[in-house]
This record gives structure tokens, C-alpha cells and sequence, in this order.
């Protein structure tokens, strides 16, 4: 088995902190707003330009700094930008990357660049154009009028298929804005977050229609893990696999499946609202293989989850797969638009490990360990990470350094050595005082559910 040299993860690979300061002096000219660039506005937008010098985008993005200084701004000098800070995380994210996959041993695949041969969608157009009026106005400056001005736009963005990543990530970003204004008041505005949405949106608004590549495989998945993503609104489910399909190396894979929720239903009631997923919950709670028929993934090493090309099989015990499969298999490339360091997030068995003062110490080297991450919806807990002597988790990487967020530990329970996994609770929990509890809290699930189907007969 190959060990994680947590040495290699020490300090951050040359020019991330300077290309992060950059990142971080645009998002708070961004705060602000752009109707009116002050001094320390203005040195962040040149900063931004002086990153992309000697890059394709150099004289586009100087030019936009130019024309936003004299306020002579519109869409395409906002793209520019947006597109600059993309390509500045990009390459922080290609960096640290490497880093990581050095760390751990691993081989990835390369990203194969395909033409893009589609133009941009006209009905995108109005996207840009509301971004835009949010670029200008700052974060500060957004209102409850503002916010209702995308309302179409999303509406017109819905009903095309070809755009309804697009219309997706707009409809939460206007519903985030909109729950937080008077955002004038806020004491701390999400500057770096904001950003990102921001810049996802207007690099997709200029994309065109995506080619459907994806491979069917048939084959043997053996869950590490499971992620759950829990919001206010949504739920979802990420299960990080390795994947073994006849003429193929093994692989790394990604299952993704999500369901929209209330704010009332929460811990592992969550559970009950993926329950179309039976197949995989179960190869989750009862730790089982998958045996997978025609099911598409791709480029990025997704599966795209349809639970009839699914069976749950015989057992596969997910400590057994880190030490044995994990090691050897191949990640994925990743998509040009997914370069950013967020979505950093790859499997790693950490061993022989201890915690001292909150964090993890593998010989003379600590790792940060995200315990205050941990979902209610499993049996996981801080205590019981802390504790533990193996852990399956996901390395991933913030301002701070690397860390590490837990899906499953071993620890000992009465002298003997247990496992604790995500999703052992995914048919439901398995611990008497949670079960016990929700019971008597009654089934949130069922209770909508049947207030729904009331609603929907009259």
C-alpha cells in the first residue's frame, strides 16, 4: 500500500499565496462595485492584469482594466475579467493538484480539449447583461429590485434545456442574494463565494451547447465514501468509488445524486428524500458492491446515476478497497471549468495516525481534520473521529492549507475494532437513541409528502 507523504503537503507550491492575494483583492473590488473604481479597486484590477501577463488573455484583460478605470464598462470587459480570475484559480488549482496527486502516488488522466463548435445561446445574452448590472452595483449594492430583475431571465433560461446549468446556478444565486438584503447591513459579505458564482455564470453564459461523450460502462463499483452536501434547500449525496470495468484500468469515480428538501427536514431523515436511489443506498448502508450495467460516465470519471443499471451485490468492505484498489487506481481528468481549488476533494486512507490539540499527527507531520464538517445524517462524530485509528477521507484544500473531511473511521468500541461510514444510515439509523428519537419526532418526509399529494387533488 502506498502511505500519503504528508511531508509533500507542507507548504504550498511557489506563487499560490501571490495568485490567492490577487483572487482576493478582485472579489473586494467586486464588494463594492464597480460604478465607481476607487484606489485600492483600481490596484486590484491592475494586479489582475499584471497576473495574466504573457498569457493568451494578457491584452484582452489589460484593456478591460483600462475601459472599467475610465467607466466605460460593459459585458465583454466584465467576461474578460471574470475569465482572468478563472484562469488565475486554474492554474492555482492545476498546482496544488499536482501537489497532491505527488503526495498520494496517484495517476490521473489528461484532459482531452475538444472543439468547441457551438455558439454561444442568444437567450444567454440576458444573463450577461444582469451580471453585469451586479458587477456594477457591488454586493452592497444589491436590493430587492435588483435581484427581481433576473426573474425573467431565469424563467426564459428554465425552459431551454441546452441552458439549464446556467438557469440552475442563477436561480440559487438569486435566491441566496435575495435572502440576504439588505446586504448593506451585513457585518461579512461571502466576498470569495459570490465571486465564484459570479464568475461560473458569466464563463457559462458563453459557452455553447455540450456534446453528450460519455462511455457506458458495465462493471464492479466499490464505495469508499459518501459526502453528504446539506442545504437549506437541497440535499446531496456525493459517493467517491473505485471502479472496475473489463478492459479498463481501475478507476476513480464520482456518483452524485440530489433531491430538493425544506429547512424542517434534517439528520438522517435526509436520507428518505433519495430514496428513488435504492440500490445505491443500500450498497451505502450495508456496504456492498455495485455491480453497474451500460451506466454513463464522464470525462471527469461521473457517473451519471441511473439506479435500474445498478445492483447491489455481495459485501465490500470500504477499508479493504482503500488499502488495496485505491492505491492503484486512476482520477479522472478534470473539465477546464472545474479548475479551481473548491473542488479539490480526492479519496485518502490515513493510518497510524493520533490527534493531538484537534489535529491529526502522522509521525511529525499534522493535517487539519474538518470534524466541524461532519453531516448529521451519519454516525460519524467528533469524538468518534478524533478517536479513531484509520480514516477514509477526502483531501481538500482551502487558504489555509490542506485538510482532511472524514467518511468513514475505524476506532475501537469495547476492545473491538469497529467501522463508522457516512452512510450507514442511509436505509436508516442503526443507532437506538437516533431512531428512537426520530421516531418520536414523527416523520417529517411522509408528513409533506401527504400534505402535498392533499394539495396536489385539489
Amino acid at each position: 500500500m502506498q502511505a500519503v507523504q504528508l511531508a509533500a503537503l507542507a507548504e504550498a507550491p511557489a506563487g499560490v499565496a501571490a495568485a490567492m492575494d490577487t483572487v482576493s483583492g478582485f472579489d473586494a473590488a467586486l464588494v463594492n462595485g464597480l460604478a465607481r473604481v476607487s484606489e485600492p479597486q483600481s490596484a486590484a484590477l491592475a494586479a489582475l492584469a499584471g497576473a495574466m501577463a504573457g498569457s493568451p488573455l494578457a491584452e484582452t484583460v489589460a484593456a478591460a482594466v483600462s475601459k472599467v478605470s475610465t467607466g466605460a464598462i460593459g459585458t465583454d470587459e466584465l467576461s474578460a475579467l471574470a475569465a482572468a480570475r478563472a484562469a488565475l484559480l486554474g492554474a492555482v488549482h492545476d498546482a496544488l493538484l499536482d501537489q497532491a496527486d505527488t503526495a498520494m502516488g496517484r495517476n490521473r488522466s489528461e484532459w482531452t480539449a475538444t472543439p468547441d463548435a457551438a455558439a454561444p445561446n442568444p437567450l444567454a445574452a440576458g444573463s450577461r447583461a444582469w451580471l453585469g448590472e451586479l458587477a456594477i452595483a457591488g454586493w452592497r449594492g444589491v436590493d430587492h429590485d435588483l435581484v427581481a430583475a433576473a426573474d425573467r431571465t431565469v424563467e426564459t433560461l428554465l425552459a431551454e434545456p441546452a441552458l439549464r446549468r446556467l438557469a440552475t446556478l442563477l436561480d440559487g444565486f438569486t435566491a441566496e442574494l435575495g435572502a440576504c438584503v439588505p446586504i448593506a447591513t451585513m457585518d461579512r459579505v461571502p466576498a470569495r463565494r459570490w465571486a465564484d458564482l459570479w464568475t461560473r455564470a458569466l464563463l457559462l453564459s458563453w459557452r455553447g451547447a455540450e456534446s453528450a461523450a460519455d462511455e457506458p460502462v458495465s462493471g464492479r463499483l466499490l464505495p469508499l465514501g459518501v459526502d453528504v452536501h446539506e442545504h437549506g434547500t437541497a440535499v446531496q449525496a456525493q459517493v467517491h468509488a473505485v471502479l472496475e470495468a473489463a478492459g479498463a484500468p481501475t478507476r476513480l469515480v464520482r456518483v452524485s445524486v440530489a433531491a430538493a428538501k425544506v429547512d424542517t427536514i434534517v439528520g438522517p431523515a435526509v436520507w428518505q428524500l433519495l430514496s428513488t436511489h435504492q440500490q445505491l443506498l443500500t450498497a451505502l448502508a450495508e456496504r456492498r458492491v455495485l455491480e453497474l450495467t451500460e451506466m454513463p460516465l464522464t470525462a471527469t470519471g461521473d457517473l451519471l446515476w441511473d439506479d435500474d443499471r445498478a445492483k447491489a451485490g455481495e459485501a465490500a468492505d470500504p477499508f479493504v478497497t482503500a488499502t488495496v484498489q485505491l492505491p492503484k487506481a486512476q482520477a479522472a481528468a478534470v473539465a477546464p471549468l472545474d479548475r479551481d481549488p473548491v473542488h479539490i476533494a480526492e479519496p485518502v486512507l490515513l493510518e497510524g495516525y493520533r490527534f493531538r490539540d484537534g489535529v491529526l499527527e502522522l509521525g511529525e507531520q499534522r493535517i487539519r481534520v474538518e470534524v466541524d464538517a461532519l453531516p448529521s445524517a451519519g454516525p460519524l462524530t467528533p469524538a468518534g473521529v478524533t478517536g479513531s485509528a484509520t480514516m477514509i477521507g477526502l483531501l481538500r484544500w482551502e487558504t489555509c492549507g490542506w485538510s482532511v473531511r472524514p467518511l468513514a473511521v475505524q476506532r475501537k468500541v469495547k476492545s473491538a475494532l469497529t467501522a463508522f461510514h457516512n452512510g450507514d444510515w442511509a436505509l436508516g439509523p442503526t443507532d437506538p437513541k437516533v431512531a428512537k428519537a426520530q421516531a418520536k419526532s414523527g416523520d417529517a418526509v411522509a408528513v409533506l409528502r401527504e400534505r402535498a399529494g392533499r394539495l396536489l387533488r385539489k
